[in-house]
C-alpha cells in the first residue's frame, strides 16, 4: 500500500481506467510539488480528462490511486473535494444569475458565512477584473469573462490545489493571456495547479513540469527546455537582406556549422547549431563577408516539434481515439 509524500500536493500512482475493452488511462504515475504547475499535455482522446476525473473523485479508478493534498481519492473523497477546486472544459456558471449571485450560490453550498462570503466575493471579483460586471447577468459576459468567473467560483473556498481541464479552450488570444496572468498570480500565492491542455504555448508559458500523454500512457516527462532539447539540436536561422547574397550566406553558414537548408523565396538559410557560440561566430563571419542581414537568431525546437517527434502527429490533431462518454 502506498502512502502520500508530504512534499507533493498531487500524486498519481499507477492510475488505470477501463471502459469495457477500451483502456482510456493505462498506468499513469506522476507527482506535483506544492506551489508548482504541472502541464498534462496531449491530443484529444489521450486520457487527460479521464485522469483529471479520477483525481478529482468524479470517476473511480479501475486500479491505482491518487493523492490530493495528502488525501487518497479512493478512501477519503470528501477530504479531497474540500482540498481542491476544479475548472472543466466548459464554464459551469449559471447564465441567468449575475456574477455575484453565482458566487453567492456556490459559497452557500460551501457553507461560507454571509459576511465572509461577501468579503471573499469582492476579493475574487477584483482579482479577476469582474467588479464592474459583478451585477450583470452572466449571459451578457464574453467568453473570457465567463472563464474568469468559473475560475473565481472554484477558488471561493481558497483550495490549496486547483485542477484546470483545458481552461482556455475557445478563448481569443487576449483573453487567454489575461487568464494566464491570473494563473501565475495564483501560483505566486502558493496554489498548486494541474493544467491539461492541447495548447503547446500554454504549457510552455505556465508549466514548471510537463507530462506528455498519448493513448492513455505517459510518453515523456520533463521541463519544457528538457523536452525541447530531447527533440533535437538548435538551429541558426538567417534571413539575408538581398536575395543575391543567399548563396554566399549559405556558404558562410556551411563553413561555420555544416549542412544547411536554403529557402529561396524567404531569403532564409537554416543551419545546425549547438549554442550561442555558433550564433556569435556566424555573425562575425557574415560581417567579414559584407553580407547584409535582416535577421539572425538561434531557434530551438518547439513543444510542437517535441510532440511530433514523440508521436508522429501534432497535439491539436484528433488522431487519437476519443474517450468514451461517462
Amino acid at each position: 500500500m502506498t502512502t502520500p509524500n508530504p512534499e507533493y500536493a498531487i500524486e498519481a500512482v499507477d492510475l488505470v481506467k477501463r471502459f469495457g475493452d477500451f483502456t482510456a488511462v493505462d498506468g499513469i504515475s506522476f507527482h506535483v510539488p506544492r506551489g508548482t504547475v504541472l502541464g498534462l499535455l496531449g491530443p484529444n482522446g489521450a486520457g487527460k480528462t479521464t485522469t483529471v476525473r479520477m483525481m478529482t473523485t468524479l470517476s473511480k479508478p479501475t486500479s491505482g490511486t491518487a493523492y490530493v493534498a495528502g488525501y487518497d481519492v479512493r478512501t477519503h473523497p470528501d477530504e479531497v473535494r474540500r482540498s481542491m477546486g476544479l475548472t472543466g472544459q466548459a464554464a459551469t456558471v449559471d447564465e441567468i444569475l449575475t456574477g455575484r449571485e453565482n458566487l453567492a450560490m456556490i459559497g452557500g453550498l460551501y457553507g461560507i458565512g454571509r459576511r465572509a462570503l461577501a468579503a471573499r466575493s469582492d476579493q475574487l471579483l477584483e482579482q479577476f477584473s469582474l467588479t464592474e460586471a459583478a451585477n450583470k447577468p452572466v449571459k451578457d459576459y464574453s467568453g473570457g469573462m465567463r472563464r474568469r468567473l468559473d475560475l473565481a467560483v472554484s477558488l471561493l473556498a481558497a483550495p490549496p490545489v486547483l485542477f484546470l481541464d483545458e481552461p482556455t479552450t475557445g478563448l481569443d488570444p487576449r483573453s487567454r493571456n489575461e487568464l494566464w496572468d491570473v494563473l501565475r498570480g495564483l501560483v505566486n500565492d502558493g496554489t498548486t495547479l494541474l493544467l491539461t491542455t492541447q495548447y503547446l504555448e500554454e504549457a510552455d508559458q505556465l508549466a514548471d513540469d510537463i507530462v506528455v500523454v498519448d493513448r492513455g500512457r505517459i510518453i515523456e516527462h520533463g521541463t519544457a527546455m528538457q523536452l525541447k532539447q530531447r527533440a533535437g539540436a538548435a538551429s541558426l536561422v538567417l534571413t539575408v537582406s538581398d536575395a543575391a547574397d543567399l548563396t554566399a550566406a549559405a556558404e558562410v553558414l556551411r563553413r561555420a556549422g555544416g549542412e544547411v537548408f536554403v529557402e529561396e523565396n524567404a531569403r532564409r538559410v537554416t543551419a545546425p547549431a549547438t549554442g550561442l557560440g555558433d550564433l556569435t561566430a556566424a555573425a562575425t563571419l557574415l560581417d567579414e563577408s559584407g553580407i547584409a542581414v535582416d535577421d539572425l537568431g538561434l531557434a530551438r525546437p518547439s513543444l510542437d516539434d517535441v510532440f511530433l517527434s514523440l508521436t508522429g502527429h501534432r497535439t491539436e490533431s484528433d488522431t487519437a481515439q476519443q474517450e468514451p462518454a461517462q
